[in-house]
């Protein structure tokens, strides 16, 4: 049965019968509805707590300490909280920690506003905190995705040891959709050879990301690495959108992929070949498709809500083999697919 919800209550809903018990956050618009739904659903549940954490720095550290017990927890935030998260994203991930951090994005750099953007797009992929490290990014483009996406990133999490985001635009937090939940997800994954759970009866285990000798240091990080090439094999998605006989491919994920289809469209009625690949995973990313397509057709748009972040992986993928132009709008602005499809036409 399918019941109308918010972007941000479904995916908390969705954390919740994933088998996330503990929620930790601090309030900012526009993500505010994923902790206000937390504080009343995760108290009627068995083990279930929220924590409205001083900072968001305390938020993801109290993340830090209870998935290394081996729970289920996750935090959200948008824009600049998620910088303020940043140092605990690189220590879970140095630990090898499996936490979901949700990333609502509003209008930035500095305070900015409240409406919807994609201009975190580097933090999220590229690092944001330090050292050498990868965060599985996944980029729901609808409300069911923003459910759906979330009961992925907790299993991802878990299978690989790593710290996931889901990252969507203010949009996609605040429209209701119809979307459809199960009564539970599988959640079966063991952490007993690594959790800290008390060591009676059994040998300790050390949860860490601090390595003193260089070359120690350097060996974790390659095994840090060999896990991140088996996510890249294994793990990346995407979604073609009439690419079999695109001449002109338009990238673009989230919401603003929604405006991109419709703009597609309205390009195949005047002739036009026209097709989209949404990144589903913005890390990683499916560089392999795009390269494909590099084979046939005439040229790339990257079409995003800020300034251009994304085009920077789609003229990787293509390896230059094909020239890669950029669309987009910022502050809060949604591009239109009229604005779409004379971006296209300007470059024919």
């Amino acid at each position: 049965m399918k019941v109308l919800m918010k972007g941000n209550e479904a995916l908390s809903e969705a954390a919740i019968r994933a088998g996330a018990t503990l929620y930790f956050g601090y309030p900012i618009t526009p993500q505010n509805e994923i902790g206000e739904y937390m504080s009343r659903r995760l108290p009627t549940i068995p083990g279930g707590a929220y924590i409205q954490a001083e900072t968001e720095v305390a938020s993801i550290n109290m993340v830090y300490g209870a998935v290394s017990t081996g729970r289920r927890a996750m935090t959200s935030s948008s824009s600049p909280g998620i910088s303020l998260m940043m140092e605990g994203i690189s220590y879970l991930a140095g630990a090898e920690l499996p936490a979901v951090v949700v990333s609502i994005m509003r209008g930035g750099p500095g305070l900015g506003n409240i409406n919807p953007e994609q201009a975190d797009y580097f933090q999220a992929t590229k690092g944001g905190g330090h050292g050498s490290y990868r965060m599985i990014v996944l980029a729901p483009a609808s409300v069911q995705e923003m459910t759906d996406l979330t009961v992925l990133a907790f299993d991802l999490a878990d299978k690989y040891r790593n710290p996931a985001m889901v990252i969507a635009d203010g949009n996609l937090g605040q429209m209701m959709e119809p979307v459809e939940l199960k009564d539970s997800y599988p959640n079966n994954y063991d952490h007993s050879d690594w959790a800290l759970t008390g060591a009676k009866g059994r040998k300790g285990h050390t949860i860490t990301s601090i390595y003193l000798d260089a070359d120690e240091m350097e060996d974790y990080i390659h095994k840090l690495y060999r896990k991140y090439g088996e996510i890249e094999r294994v793990e990346t998605r995407h979604e073609e959108f009439l690419t079999d006989d695109a001449d002109v491919v338009i990238v673009a994920y989230g919401i603003v992929s929604r405006v991109v289809r419709s703009a597609v469209e309205l390009l195949r009625a005047e002739g036009i070949k026209a097709g989209m690949v949404r990144p589903i995973t913005l890390w990683p990313y499916p560089k392999a498709v795009l390269r494909k397509l590099a084979d046939t057709a005439k040229f790339f748009l990257a079409c995003e809500m800020s300034m251009g972040q994304m085009v920077e992986d789609v003229q990787l993928s293509v390896e230059g083999r094909r020239p890669v132009y950029f669309y987009g709008r910022s502050g809060g602005n949604v591009p239109t697919p009229a604005e779409v499809v004379a971006a296209v036409k300007q470059r024919m």
